[in-house]
């Protein structure tokens, strides 16, 4: 019989709508194997009912015998990360305040993948307010890691990233601050991607013109899958006045096999010259998906960064508490707010009290220079590469790495430094699969970044990637051990 779950979501969208399996039948494989795992994984959070979804997809049924397609999403089932609004489902930002938050209306990415046919189940957990790349909050509780239930799933798009991993779902949805689709993706064995800056509009927001840092964007077993979900994301929305006006499916031909990689070139930055601290045997499991795109005719240079990375992390540290700080400072004015909102909050609120316009423009001033930088760069490479994380998955009980080889880690977000440079930019980054740890079930991720608005250039190394490692990328998580059978622990 065929394993429906098993299905890339594109090859399960044909099957949909060639009648080759119902609506019917992809909800109720799907809703198995979450009752199956999720009591071990804790991934997705807030799930409705069997009876009610079941409902739904038999809908979709009557839509097709009928005639009538919504899209390439049609029939799948969707859980959507928990700081994005569905219709009708709890939005807890992973927070006690929130617990019984119901969203009256759909965020402008869900109302389009719904548009698109699919069909919300419920959310997918993350930290609390999405600060922290490790899945852990006092309402849900910890995401385990989908190969090792004793380590982090990372985050915060960690819910979705195991969901996707133990096949709960056929796609995800993310969104990406600092790492959070690319450090799960890489922790989790999936593609992730955080497009341009503008590229997935977010709506509703209360402010349209800086909060810039943070976007949406798709997490997939495969390359196609990934742009599929993109082109259903992205697009322009007069109420976001800097979102991209094309939109993306106008750029890639979403197909598969990708492209000749002869002529490419890309710069290896590595650890910047020594600069970021990085866990034993990372770079060199990033060196070997390279060594992997070099013999399909890329050229790999070993570059420096040529701009001073402690100057951008100073940028970092105004934009991020400028942002953050005026958010939890909304928080703070909800009662009981003080006693529930988890430490690392509070510090970017108290350090976002010392900020003047000075610094912030001055920050803003450096973020020019760096994009300017970049683009130079572009002229010699077309794509820069990066580790997608700086350590192993940490153990599960643990909130944050406070050193990393031997290094002090100075902020509870230091460890994942290596993923502000794309966001600073608003450019595109993709995590791809890149290999393992020695133990042989910690996943690691090499993290491209590409030039504005070039999804499109990175979709084709991806898919291209994924014919030169069929065997790596078609390893899955190990099953449960008896000793893991006792569901997700607890801190």
């Amino acid at each position: 019989m065929l394993d429906i779950t098993a299905l890339a979501a594109d090859a399960l969208s044909r099957a949909i709508h060639s009648r080759q399996i119902s609506c019917r039948e992809v909800m109720q494989a799907y809703l198995t194997r979450i009752h199956r795992l999720n009591p071990h994984y804790n991934a997705i959070v807030s799930l409705a009912s069997d009876q009610d979804l079941l409902l739904q997809s038999e809908e979709r049924d009557r839509e097709l015998s009928q005639g009538h397609s919504r899209g390439w999403l049609h029939g799948m089932p969707l859980a959507v990360k928990d700081n994005v609004l569905a219709l009708g489902f709890p939005t807890t930002h992973g927070s006690a305040l929130f617990r019984n938050s119901i969203a009256q209306q759909d965020g402008l990415m869900v109302a389009r993948m719904k548009a698109a046919g699919g069909i919300v189940i419920g959310k997918t957990n993350m930290p609390e307010f999405g600060l922290g790349s490790h899945t852990f909050n006092e309402v849900f509780g910890p995401t385990p890691n989908a190969w090792d239930t004793s380590v982090s799933a990372g985050g915060s798009s960690g819910g979705a990233a195991v969901a996707l991993a133990q096949r709960m779902l056929p796609v995800a949805d993310g969104s990406d601050f600092m790492g959070s689709l690319r450090n799960p993706a890489a922790w989790n064995h999936v593609f992730g991607l955080r497009p341009s800056q503008g590229r997935v509009p977010q709506w509703p927001a209360s402010d349209v013109w800086l909060s810039q840092l943070a976007t949406e964007g798709p997490m997939a077993r495969t390359a196609l899958d990934l742009a599929r979900l993109l082109a259903i994301q992205s697009g322009p929305d007069a109420r976001t006045p800097l979102a991209i006006a094309n939109s993306f499916d106008e750029n890639w031909s979403l197909t598969t096999g990708g492209k000749d990689l002869h002529g490419l070139r890309i710069a290896w930055l590595a650890d910047l010259e020594g600069y970021l601290p990085m866990d034993d045997g990372l770079l060199m499991v990033c060196e070997l998906a390279l060594q992997n795109l070099a013999k399909a005719g890329a050229e790999v240079t070993l570059a420096p960064l040529g701009f001073d990375p402690q100057q951008l992390w100073s940028a970092w540290l105004v934009w991020r508490q400028a942002l953050i700080g005026s958010r939890v400072a909304d928080y703070l004015a909800l009662p009981g707010a003080s006693d529930l909102i988890k430490p690392e909050a509070l510090w970017e609120y108290e350090q976002s009290q010392h900020l003047g316009i000075g610094q912030f423009m001055q920050a803003s001033k450096t973020r020019s220079a760096f994009y300017a930088h970049l683009l130079k760069l572009f002229e010699r490479f077309d794509v820069l590469a990066l580790p997608a994380t700086q350590v192993w998955p940490f153990p599960l009980r643990e909130r944050w790495p406070h050193a990393i080889a031997g290094r002090k880690m100075d902020t509870y977000h230091r460890w994942m430094e290596v993923t502000i440079y794309a966001t600073l930019a608003g450019l595109p980054a993709l995590s791809l699969p890149a290999g393992f740890h020695p133990n042989g079930h910690w996943p690691a991720g090499l993290q491209l970044i590409g030039r504005p608005h070039q999804e499109s250039s990175l979709l084709d190394i991806a898919a291209t990637y994924e014919t030169l490692v069929p065997e790596l990328l078609g390893i899955r998580p190990p099953e449960l051990k008896e000793n893991q059978q006792r569901g997700v622990q607890q801190f």
